[in-house]
């Protein structure tokens, strides 16, 4: 049987703020539903990526906006995403060498931070 995770939520105070700086980095907006005057649900996805992100109001989200810490993505080249997300503004901190990867920092406006992973090349490793 397969398991895959495909949506976590992100708590934001601005639901409209956090989606132009997701839209501005490179996500897909895929839905972005006004259910009635409590529920908004706004869906987005990474470019490349199988899991989304959901935030919006009237969720029931148990973290506080600037809690999630604990998305990691992986990148074909950190220092290429580096460079992408400084030429657009976002503060982001890295290369950081480690022996399983090299990993560029980022926060949203409300301050969720994210990890980025280039993996190493494991079959050079081998040889």
């Amino acid at each position: 049987m397969d398991w895959k995770i495909e949506l976590i939520f992100v708590p934001v105070t601005d639901v409209d703020r956090a989606k132009d700086f997701y839209v501005k980095i490179g996500f897909n907006a895929d839905h972005d539903q006004q259910v009635n005057e409590e529920l908004r649900f706004v869906q987005m996805t990474p470019p490349g990526s199988a899991c989304s992100i959901a935030f919006g109001t009237g969720l029931r989200i148990d973290l506080e906006p600037g809690q999630q810490n604990t998305i990691q993505v992986v990148v074909p080249d950190a220092d290429e995403a580096l460079a992408h997300l400084q030429d657009l503004g976002v503060e982001a901190q890295g290369v950081d060498e480690l022996a399983w990867g090299r990993f560029v920092t980022f926060d949203d406006p409300d301050g969720n931070s994210w990890t980025l992973q280039e993996l190493p090349d494991y079959s050079a490793q081998q040889q």
